[in-house]
């Protein structure tokens, strides 16, 4: 079983690089089913790798200000930091909040500069996607901060795990793919599912705190059925995918991630009433993520191109 290690405040923990799987997942969902189709090969490899860095820079916005508006708004204090805070920068006065900020608005604007380049490769069409990303990412906790308004988890769905694949096929292509569409839904509801488990690692603080998640609007059992649910989802939903030969058949590698269901069902069942099972929700969801998405991509591309006649 996994253990929550104690994290040292300072800039690796703020960027928060264990958490790239939002970004790095679904962009390789999206390039994989560009180069099976002939949209991404030697002479374009270099703008993949531009969408790929851009991703990574928009998860890292999110999380920089992400602790950046938690801070602000009250929502992690030096009283909460024990229990809650895995981004105690602010709270321990180990970064200043204006350097956070800052940070986060770099890597937006880095990502805004990028688009330039997409928009002179493959036309106006890419800026859709863009604006989507950059206010998905700057938007969360600061502004608007739709996090704060029972939307966090419907716009990691749709904005990181729909959005950033087709975006990143669109780039290569200059087109729309229902495949990078429907193959992209069961990571989405496993990468939603880590924002569960943090909204309910977090329950009851976030409402002595006044923060309105959707699990907020739940009792914590239902935050934490909610959070299973979203986990589980994903297989069912692969193997129609499977039968019905939208992808390949070796896609199949992904339900070696029910080892990792089966360590996350008992511990969530221990959550209640355990606070070191509570904060393991979100670490096991990391881990979910990315075996699920890496074994993904990897049975796509077997499929297409090891074992003939695999699709």
């Amino acid at each position: 079983m996994a253990d929550v290690k104690s994290v040292r405040p300072g800039w690796y923990n703020a960027f928060r690089p264990w958490s790239l799987h939002g970004a790095v997942i679904p962009v390789l969902i999206g390039g994989a089913v560009a180069y099976y189709d002939g949209y991404l090969d030697q002479t374009n490899w270099w703008i993949f790798v531009m969408v790929l860095i851009c991703g990574i820079l928009l998860q890292s916005a999110a999380n920089l200000l992400n602790t950046y508006g938690d801070y602000v708004r009250g929502t992690d204090t030096v009283d909460t930091l024990e229990d809650r805070s895995r981004s105690p920068e602010l709270v321990t006065g180990t970064l200043r909040p204006k350097a956070i900020f800052m940070a986060g608005l770099a890597c937006l604007g880095i990502t805004a500069l990028c688009g330039v380049v997409f928009i002179w490769y493959i036309g106006w069409g890419i800026l859709f996607f863009g604006i989507l990303g950059i206010a998905g990412a700057g938007l969360y906790t600061v502004g608007i901060s739709y996090k704060y308004h029972a939307m966090g988890l419907i716009s990691v769905f749709f904005m990181m795990g729909i959005l950033m694949p087709l975006g990143t096929y669109y780039v290569l292509s200059g087109e729309m793919s229902y495949v990078v569409l429907l193959m992209s839904l069961p990571n989405a509801f496993v990468l939603t599912a880590v924002l569960s488990g943090n909204e309910t690692r977090d329950y009851y603080e976030d409402k002595q705190a006044g923060v309105r998640t959707l699990s907020s609007f739940l009792s914590y059992e239902g935050s934490l059925r909610l959070y299973l649910v979203l986990n589980a989802i994903a297989f069912p939903v692969l193997l129609v995918l499977i039968v019905f030969q939208t992808i390949p058949w070796a896609c199949a590698l992904a339900f070696i991630t029910l080892i990792n269901m089966y360590l996350l069902y008992g511990n969530a069942k221990g959550a209640p009433n355990d606070k070191k099972k509570s904060r393991l929700l979100v670490p096991l969801s990391f881990r979910m993520n990315w075996h699920f998405g890496l074994l993904l991509v990897a049975g796509y591309l077997i499929g297409q191109y090891i074992i003939p006649g695999a699709f």
